[in-house]
């Protein structure tokens, strides 16, 4: 394998090794970015906390928008919009990061990334200029809120089966809109749709961005949901609403590039999205272990307790670095883009396409492991976690719909997959030729390296290889024999996507670390280490799973029987004592008080 450098295309880290100087980790966040942060944090600390229960009560229908101007008046809904057009401009890891902390924010998170992401981003990207001097100030500030209506009653997963039409008026001055919508957040104090529709018989959406006050718009009342409850969703339709010819969004026919580019953002950053949540779900639950006393001692003290907790931080911890690789990444193709002379909404868009693998992972593995935190928490919390009175069972609703919206978590796995063999037989990248190679490895005598173990990592490093052979194995066999038919063969897609996702994460963690060791020294980051090293562990037994369901769903015989020898000789790894490495991170846990990675 070569190492892989700034320059990476999606997907290469199944076939290139990645030098952690090349990743970004949180150490690295500026005293500007921190400081912006902070402010958010204190935003959502004043504005938030405190009425969590009001907000999700909806009593008070000006309740949201009232804070959501707030926010605008704080830059927090600018943050991607360029200065010209009265955001902030900041960096695509800056908006990573502000999304992470307002992720720890509840159902108003929802309202946030809503307003900010797909219903801001397709006019910053494909508006014309005038598109965008006339509506990005106004949704940068908050004068004005935005939703994005793509979801039908029959069309959710399979989006450009939208029925909702537009009609051009005899004039050609206007397009009547006429359909339902639903699901659309933000919609109960929206002044801006941005709607898709089809023109008479095309086969594809069209955009439109549509002004509240054109008329012809009515909703239904709020939507009764299991979670996220103070952030507006409503039925949306339209009744010959009229729209001017020129608030067509980009090019006829282009809605369903817009809306799959646009939720390729919107995966990354729901990624990011979920880890304030995270964090403050796990400290939550170490500072109730901590004063919940059973049997004379804190619960705390209990090692099933520590070995929670340690979990959901070593998930945790995975799982941040996992999204600011991801957002590193996209942030240096977009700068190389610009660079070579792309305009720059056009090298936002093509970054994002480039790591659209990486979105969807990030998606996937930071709502499971959200889902998996709040769980834990409400263990831990006990009978406590199920009172409505005690913060674990609003986090433990809200974080459900994380696996279902920008796309369920079994679309985006059939996505990652999917994208990954289309770029392989497009030539974008290879990994036909390594899959050959592992084949041929696997009917050779496998040579014995001795590995130089004084090294921070490198035997974790050496499962990696062999663990990214796995892969390689098995999608490249399953390619080979189903061809055309592998996207008709979900479960299999489903076990390649979850190979995948594993090397990444744990490849993504131990970069981390060993960056984070370069800058603090090895003592520092004891518990990083150990964490990065419990994760390989359990990385390596899913996979082995997910592979060995994947071999039988396809082969037989001898070919079964020399892939699963592979199997086993590729997924052997050092035995870790897991519970003293888990006992020595909740116990530091245990002592801060709090999650303090």
């Amino acid at each position: 394998m070569t190492t892989q450098t700034k320059s990476t295309q999606g997907g290469e880290f199944l076939i290139k090794e990645t030098d952690a100087q090349d990743i970004f980790i949180p150490a690295e966040f500026t005293e500007e970015q921190r400081m912006m942060a902070q402010a958010c944090q204190d935003f959502i600390d004043t504005e938030i906390t405190p009425r969590a229960q009001e907000i999700d009560s909806m009593k008070d229908p000006d309740l949201v928008p009232s804070i959501f101007k707030k926010a605008g008046e704080l830059g927090l809904l600018g943050i991607s919009v360029p200065e010209e057009y009265g955001g902030m401009g900041m960096s695509f890891n800056t908006s990573m990061l502000i999304a992470d902390i307002i992720g720890a924010a509840g159902s108003f998170s929802t309202t946030y990334g809503a307003h900010t992401g797909i219903g801001t981003l397709p006019i910053l990207y494909y508006g014309t200029e005038e598109q965008k001097k006339k509506y990005l100030p106004k949704l940068a500030t908050g004068e004005w809120a935005a939703c994005y209506c793509l979801t039908e009653p029959d069309a959710g997963s399979d989006a450009n089966s939208g029925k909702t039409k537009a009609t051009l008026s005899e004039d050609g001055k206007t397009y009547l809109l006429n359909g339902q919508k639903m699901w659309i957040s933000n919609a109960g104090f929206a002044d801006l749709f941005i709607v898709f529709a089809k023109i008479e018989d095309d086969k594809n959406l069209t955009a439109f961005i549509v002004e509240k006050s054109y008329g012809g718009i009515t909703m239904n009342e709020e939507e009764k949901k299991m979670g996220i409850k103070g952030s507006s969703t409503r039925q949306v339709f339209f009744n010959d609403c009229p729209v001017p010819v020129e608030n067509m969004l980009s090019d006829r026919q282009n809605g369903f590039k817009i809306a799959v580019n646009i939720l390729n953002i919107g995966r990354v950053k729901l990624g990011a999205g979920v880890l304030g949540g995270v964090r403050t779900v796990t400290s939550h639950a170490i500072n109730y272990a901590n004063e919940r006393k059973q049997f004379g001692v804190s619960i705390s003290s209990f090692g099933a307790i520590k070995s929670k907790l340690a979990e959901m931080a070593t998930k945790s911890y995975a799982a941040e670095a996992l999204c600011y690789r991801a957002g590193q990444d996209i942030e240096n193709k977009i700068n190389a883009l610009e660079v070579g002379g792309m305009d720059a909404n056009e090298a936002k868009l093509k970054g994002v396409e480039a790591f659209a693998i990486e979105c969807a992972i990030a998606k996937v593995q930071c709502s499971e492991v959200l889902d998996y935190v709040v769980d834990q928490g409400v263990q831990i919390y006990g009978g406590m976690g199920y009172s409505a009175d005690a913060p674990m069972e609003r986090a433990y609703r809200d974080a459900r719909i994380s696996r279902i919206y920008e796309g369920t978590n079994e679309i985006n796995r059939m996505l990652m997959v999917g994208m990954l063999l289309k770029r392989a037989m497009k030539g974008e990248i290879n990994i036909f030729d390594p899959a050959m190679a592992v084949s041929k490895e696997l009917i050779s005598v496998p040579s014995f390296e001795t590995i130089d173990t004084s090294e921070l990592f490198a035997a974790e490093k050496e499962v990696l290889k062999k663990l990214k052979k796995v892969f390689l194995m098995v999608g490249g066999k399953a390619a080979m024999t189903l061809q055309d038919k592998i996207e008709d063969e979900q479960e299999i897609m489903m076990n390649l996507a979850d190979v995948m996702i594993e090397i990444y994460a744990s490849e993504s963690a131990i970069l981390r670390t060993e960056k984070l060791v370069s800058m603090k020294g090895e003592e520092a980051c004891k518990n990083q280490i150990a964490m990065a090293q419990i994760y390989l562990s359990e990385a390596v037994d899913k996979i082995n799973v997910a592979a060995k369901e994947a071999i039988g769903s396809f082969t037989k015989g001898d070919e079964q029987k020399v892939m699963l020898m592979g199997l086993k000789r590729f997924t052997k790894s050092e035995l870790y004592n897991t519970k003293e490495l888990r006992r020595q991170v909740a116990d530091y846990m245990i002592d801060q008080g709090k999650y303090p990675f």
